[in-house]
Formats: structure tokens, C-alpha cells, sequence
């Protein structure tokens, strides 16, 4: 039980870390590198199935990034780009942060009801590539959008010239 409760606090907090770095990054203009980095970093997780104990079955591996992929859907939907004074910007979404702790409070349940048939180690290799699938796909969604606009923004201004 103070797994399951630990686990979730440290949850709560890095879903509302990630709030404000979404709020700050939009800001600033977007680039490839600020969309591609974050789930490069993420990566260094999966170490953490050099262990024993966080390994799963491959059947567990196919749940994990197919629940992660469905969830990443939210927030491609809500995740926009804008070009203001020639630069790609993030639109901010207000969804974004009911979206986030929706998606904590569903980790949350699942993680309650799959902790009482697998042990914690498991769970938690289990929900690392939750969070990785749905950060990949989020991302590589984030960087088509991302690219496109780049494409139409130079092809305007070459069109222009």
C-alpha cells in the first residue's frame, strides 16, 4: 500500500511538473529538438529492465505501449502549433491539464487493479512503457505537425519572394 500511495504522489507531481513546462515551452518557439528530446531522455528508463524484477512477458509489452498509444491520442488532439512573427509556436490548451490528470487518475485505477494480480516491479515496467508509448507517439504526432507547418511557412516565403 505506501508503493501504491508513493507512487501516486510522485505522479501527481510530475503531472503537474509537466503542466508548467508545457505552460512555459509555449513561450518560447517550438523546434525539432524540443520535440524530439524529451522522450530521447525517457529512453535511459528501459534500463531499468536490465533488472529482473521490472521484466515483463512480450503479451505485457504489447498491453503496455497499446494502452500508451491509445492514451496519447488526447493529447495529440489537443496538442496545435501556431506561427506568430514568422515562428513556430505551442498553442496552449486549456484541455491539456484536465486531459493530464485524467489520464493520471485512469494510470492510477489501472495501476490499483493490475498491482493485485503482478508484483510492483512488474507494474512498474509495466506502466514505464505506458508513459513511453504514449510520449513517443505524442511526440512523433507533435513533430509531423511541427514539420508541416515549417514546409508551408517556406514555401510561402519562397512564393512570395
Amino acid at each position: 500500500m505506501f508503493w501504491l500511495v508513493a507512487s501516486t504522489v510522485l505522479a501527481a507531481c510530475m503531472a503537474t511538473g509537466m503542466i508548467f513546462i508545457r505552460m512555459r515551452a509555449a513561450r518560447r518557439p517550438a523546434s525539432v529538438r524540443k520535440i524530439i528530446l524529451p522522450p530521447l531522455f525517457m529512453s535511459t528508463g528501459a534500463l531499468m529492465f536490465f533488472v529482473p524484477m521490472f521484466q515483463v512477458e512480450w503479451a505485457q509489452v504489447a498491453e503496455a505501449i497499446s494502452v500508451g498509444i491509445l492514451f496519447s491520442l488526447f493529447l495529440i488532439k489537443t496538442s496545435t502549433f501556431e506561427v506568430k512573427e514568422g515562428e513556430v509556436y505551442l498553442k496552449p490548451s486549456r484541455a491539456f491539464v484536465f486531459i493530464l490528470f485524467g489520464l493520471l487518475a485512469l494510470r492510477i485505477v489501472l495501476k490499483m487493479i493490475i498491482g493485485q494480480n503482478i508484483s510492483l516491479g512488474e507494474t512498474s515496467g509495466m506502466f514505464f512503457l505506458l508513459a513511453f508509448g504514449m510520449i513517443i507517439t505524442w511526440r512523433l504526432a507533435m513533430l509531423y505537425k511541427f514539420l508541416k507547418i515549417e514546409k508551408t511557412m517556406k514555401r510561402s516565403l519562397s512564393g512570395s519572394s
